[in-house]
């Protein structure tokens, strides 16, 4: 029981990084320049924002989590599981970024999350 609650911890955590570092990385615009003064100067614009931040936040919290998991159940269980990471970051996107999704994508995911279920069962 503990094994589940801990992998859900760790795909809502990454799922909510990838979406807030999105958000962020979207309000600070194109990156279209790879000289050094700009890019620093874009790091501390993104420093500076609080939906990166909080993107950094939430990858921590996914990355010491999925680190716990890994302690006590077996990679063969924790990293396919994992991968529903997929589903909860495309329903962020969807909901929180207001991004259009393809049918072709949604197939994609539903594939992923059957072999999740294949994986998973004893």
């Amino acid at each position: 029981m503990r094994t589940a609650v801990l992998i859900a911890m760790v795909v809502l955590a990454d799922s909510a990084g990838d979406v807030f570092l999105t958000r962020g990385m979207k309000q600070l615009g194109e990156i279209s320049t790879i000289r050094p003064g700009s890019l620093l100067a874009i790091g501390r614009k993104a420093v500076l924002n609080r939906s990166f931040l909080s993107g950094l936040f939430f990858m921590a919290i996914a990355f010491f989590s999925f680190l716990v998991v890994l302690s006590w159940a077996d990679l063969s269980l924790v990293f396919p599981a994992k991968s529903l990471v997929y589903l909860t970051s495309t329903l962020g996107a969807k909901w929180i970024l207001k991004e259009r999704i393809s049918l072709q994508r949604w197939g994609g995911i539903v594939l992923v999350c059957m072999g999740v279920a294949m994986i998973s069962l004893p």
